[in-house]
């Protein structure tokens, strides 16, 4: 293994093992799951200010709960991707290089066949 996210993929997958939760462990339970804990993330910061929000990590109670959500939205993250059979970290590196491509540097003449967001031309 060697890669932190396949292994922590692996101690969930054995954690969920060890309590038979595999049957509950569905594409669309788990994308519900994660939608859930993503609007816990969100609602730690739903009715602050911009520069509230900004400051959210120096209070020890709120950084806590931000970890703690951060986490829960990562484990359903890694265990849908599990489930659904994506890599990850290959999927990221993906996008990554696609949105590069559609978003260039500013000032940077677009590649031949390119627009100038970057999108292939479609003549």
């Amino acid at each position: 293994m060697g890669n932190p996210l396949d292994e922590l993929q692996q101690r969930l997958t054995e954690f969920a093992a060890a309590r038979s939760w595999q049957p509950f462990h569905t594409p669309k339970n788990l994308a519900a799951a994660l939608s859930v804990e993503a609007g816990e993330l969100l609602e730690i910061f739903q009715w602050l200010t911009p520069e509230q929000a900004a400051e959210v990590m120096t209070d020890p109670d709120s950084a806590h709960r931000v970890r703690d959500e951060v986490a829960d939205v990562l484990a359903y993250l890694l265990q849908f991707c599990t489930a659904v059979g994506v890599d990850p970290a290959a999927a990221l590196a993906a996008k990554i290089e696609r949105n590069e491509v559609r978003f260039p540097v500013p000032g940077r003449l677009p590649v031949s066949g390119e627009d100038s967001r970057g999108d292939a031309d479609s003549r």
